[in-house]
Parts: C-alpha cells; sequence; structure tokens
C-alpha cells in the first residue's frame, strides 16, 4: 500500500475517541504483545515495569498481553494466565498503573488450541521435549482443537474437542472475563486470530468437523460467537468489547475477507464494539502466503470491514510513522491504529510524534516527572 505522507493531518491522530462511555485520550493503542515472562500464569515484575513503560508513552489504551483461559490453553509455560481467581491482583496492578497515566486499559483473552506446549520464541519455539524437561523442567501438556489436525509437521497432534469439552471452554472464558472485570480493565478482547483455537474453529483449514460446531461458515461461528456473546454478556454495559480477527488465512485460501465480513455482522448483533483486524496465523504453501508486508498492508481488511459491516475498525501492522497512522484515519481504513514492536522499540513513540506536531498540547502527554525537566532540556537545546 503507498501511503502520501505529505497530505497527512496529524491533528487526527490526537484527537479523542469515545467508546460507549469510555474516552481514549487518542487514537494510538499499544497492540498486545505476548512476553512470555509469567510465572505460573502471574503477573512479575517485568509484566509492571514492561506496561508501565508503554503507558508511560502517551498511547490512549494500552493492552495487557495474551492472557490464557485456562492451563491447557497456554502457548508456552511463561503465558499470563487469568484462569484462577489469585491472578485477579496482579493484573489489577496493571490496570492501576495504566489509568496512572493516563490511558485506558485493554486485555486479550485467548485459548492456544493446537499452537500450545511450545517453547518460548527464543528457546526455538518448537513443541515442548525431554531437552526442554532437562533444561528448565517444562515439559508439553496435551493440547486440543476443534479437528485432530496437527499444526505442522513433528508438531503435537491436538485432541479433537467433545461437546463437554467445548461447553467447558465457554464457562472457562465466561470466569476469565468476570475476572478482567474485577481486575478492572475499560476494554475487553476475544482473541480469535492467529491460528489460535478460535481461529481455528472458524477457519476450513483447522476445522473439519461434521456437527454443529463445523461444516459451512454458520457452524465454524458457532463457538466463537457463543464465547463473544458471553464477553458481551459480563461486561460492564458501559465499557466496549473488542474482537481480534485474522481477517483472511492467506491469498485464496481458508477463511478470506468476506467471511471476516459476515462474522464481523454476526458479532455487531450481539454487541461487540470494535473489530482488530489482523491476518494470518496458519501454516499454508508457498502459493497462498499473505501479500507482501510493506507499511500498512492489513489496513485494506481493515477498510472493508469498517464499511460493509458497519462496525469500527483497530488498523495494525507495520504502521511506523505519525503520518502513516494519520493517512489511515483520515482515508477512513480504520478508527484507531495499534502498534507492537514500534512501541518495544520506541515506548515514547505518541509523544514524540504529539511534542514534534503541536508542541503546547504534546506535553500534556507526558507524564509531570518527566515533562517538568525535559522542556528545559529543549529550552536549552534552542539557544
Amino acid at each position: 500500500m503507498t501511503i502520501n505522507e505529505t497530505t497527512a493531518d496529524l491533528d487526527v491522530l490526537f484527537q479523542p475517541y469515545q467508546l460507549r462511555e469510555l474516552t481514549l485520550r487518542n487514537r494510538i493503542v499499544v497492540s498486545p504483545m505476548a512476553t512470555y515472562s509469567a510465572e505460573d500464569g502471574f503477573v512479575t515484575d517485568w509484566h509492571v515495569q514492561h506496561i508501565g513503560k508503554l503507558a508511560a508513552g502517551g498511547a490512549g489504551l494500552v493492552f495487557v498481553e495474551q492472557s490464557s483461559v485456562n492451563t491447557q490453553g497456554r502457548i508456552t509455560h511463561g503465558c499470563l494466565g487469568i484462569w484462577k481467581d489469585d491472578h485477579v491482583e496482579g493484573l489489577r496492578r496493571l490496570t492501576r498503573l495504566i489509568a496512572s497515566l493516563g490511558a485506558a486499559s485493554a486485555i486479550q483473552i485467548a485459548h492456544s488450541g493446537r499452537k500450545g506446549a511450545s517453547q518460548r520464541p527464543w528457546e526455538g519455539g518448537s513443541p515442548l521435549g525431554d531437552a526442554d524437561i532437562a533444561a528448565r523442567g517444562e515439559g508439553p501438556w496435551e493440547i486440543c482443537a476443534p479437528s485432530s489436525i496437527a499444526f505442522d509437521t513433528g508438531c503435537q497432534s491436538p485432541t479433537e474437542m467433545s461437546h463437554a469439552a467445548i461447553d467447558q471452554v465457554v464457562e472457562d472464558y465466561r470466569a476469565a472475563f468476570i475476572r478482567a472485570r474485577d481486575a478492572g480493565f475499560d476494554v475487553c478482547e476475544l482473541h480469535c486470530a492467529h491460528g489460535y483455537l478460535m481461529h481455528s474453529f472458524l477457519s476450513p483449514l483447522g476445522n473439519q468437523r461434521q456437527d454443529e460446531y463445523g461444516g459451512d461458515r454458520a457452524g465454524r461461528m458457532k463457538l466463537p460467537l457463543r464465547i463473544a456473546a458471553a464477553m458481551r454478556d459480563v461486561w460492564p454495559d458501559h465499557l466496549p468489547c473488542f474482537v481480534r480477527i485474522s481477517s483472511v488465512d492467506g491469498m485464496g485460501v481458508g477463511w478470506q475477507l468476506e467471511d471476516s465480513v459476515a462474522y464481523a455482522v454476526e458479532l455487531k448483533k450481539l454487541g461487540i464494539d470494535m473489530i482488530d483486524c489482523s491476518s494470518g496465523g496458519f501454516k499454508l504453501p508457498a502459493e497462498n502466503n499473505l501479500v507482501a508486508r510493506t507499511t500498512g498492508f492489513q489496513l485494506p481488511f481493515s477498510e472493508r470491514i469498517r464499511h460493509e459491516a458497519g462496525l469500527p475498525t483497530m488498523g495494525v501492522g507495520l504502521i511506523r510513522t505519525g503520518e502513516q497512522a494519520a493517512i489511515a484515519l483520515q482515508d477512513g481504513r480504520a478508527d484507531l491504529i495499534a502498534l507492537g514492536r514500534e512501541l518495544l522499540w520506541n515506548p515514547n513513540w505518541p509523544m514524540q510524534i504529539a511534542t514534534e506536531h503541536d508542541e503546547a498540547n504534546g506535553w500534556k502527554l507526558m507524564p509531570p516527572q518527566y515533562g517538568w525537566w525535559l522542556r528545559r532540556r529543549k529550552a536549552q537545546q534552542g539557544k
């Protein structure tokens, strides 16, 4: 996608945005980014400094990373958890911290499905095995999916979920949503992307069931819609619910953009407030891989879902400059812009863009503990 950055009006990036009774101070979102640094699912000092650093940077909405609904739904042994009441206290510490820095807080809730029982990415990202037990005492566990199809060659074959298992995971999600509410989050997001359990139910590449949870698109949507309805049912009426989707599996294969539009229409009926538009997550033949990962490569998905489903969308994917983000908003391709790795590199990206664009208002995004000194630093540099 080509973006003419010279036409960008950065003011749009820093306009408040309202969802139900929640007002975000601007349109910039810290995307949920798994750091695999929890201990038995619990928040650690790592999460406090990581989230605090990101929240202090000036974004309007800050996501806490993907959090697992049960122990089976972890990706790795280091996944953040929300499967027991004891997890709430640590998560509440994060919501208080985010609020104290002027941002709204969000959490993404997920089940790994057939991508579970894996090493952390920097340990190889492969299925757990004997070497992991010997090195770290971290062995594999039984994983589940809509159908007994391994994610890739050499991966564990998941157990096909029974009706009883499906009913149980619905209750696990419901309990997780309630815990997220009790922890004080402003936004709750259901993760239906990237090859994890909900995405595997949606896509014909992962779901080959012959019962009411498989078959045609309506059948494959049944469980994700059931869980989205549970989220909306327990989440406070005055606060918004998001759903992250893989807008397409790949080029001409599996779940496609028209499916995402149809899914978004059904989610809108349930009261879901925003679609978080990502893509991919399955192993595909080379000829079916996604389009080249260029600037804003997922924005066309967000734009079409936004216009055809009539539901606000969040755009994400290789958006690196304020101008790129502003153009996407101006052109009606998204309502919010989420950044991930760009904010890991520069957590002060929002307030840096703001101060460079509109210095007087930009300083307002900065915590006074920083701003008091940095305004004087700038004055000294100007002499």
